[in-house]
C-alpha cells in the first residue's frame, strides 16, 4: 500500500479509491446532492459482516450520518486493522458523478499526522 501525504499536509493518505455497493444504498440518490468534494467522511469498522472479514463502511461524517457504501473488498484489510487497533482514521471525498444508475463516490481515507 503507497502512502503519500495529503495536500494539505495534515494527514497521511493511506488509501484512494472508489466506495462499494453505493448502488444498494436506499436514499442515496436524493441524498446526493449533499455530497460535495473536499467534504469529510468517516470509516466504521463492521466486524460481524458475513460477507467480508475486513469490511469497512464509509459514510458522511457527523451526528446524522449517511451510510455511503463500503470499501472495496481486497483493498480494505489495512484500514479494518487500523480501525481494529484504534486509530483514528477518517476519508475524504475527492470526486463524484453519475455513470447510469450508479453513483461513482472516489475517497481517500486518511490517517491525522502527529
Amino acid at each position: 500500500m503507497a502512502i503519500a501525504v495529503s495536500p494539505t499536509g495534515r494527514e497521511l493518505v493511506l488509501l484512494e479509491c472508489l466506495v462499494a455497493g453505493t448502488t444498494h444504498r436506499a436514499g442515496l440518490r436524493e441524498f446526493e446532492p449533499q455530497l460535495q468534494p473536499g467534504q469529510a467522511l468517516a470509516v466504521e469498522r463492521e466486524s460481524d459482516s458475513t460477507f467480508d472479514d475486513w469490511a469497512v463502511r464509509v459514510l458522511t461524517a457527523g451526528p446524522d450520518a449517511f451510510w455511503l457504501g463500503y470499501l472495496p473488498e481486497g483493498r480494505n484489510e489495512t484500514v479494518a486493522r487500523l480501525l481494529d487497533a484504534g486509530f483514528p482514521l477518517t476519508a475524504r471525498l475527492t470526486h463524484k458523478a453519475w455513470e447510469d444508475d450508479w453513483l461513482h463516490l472516489e475517497i481517500e481515507v486518511l490517517l491525522p499526522a502527529h
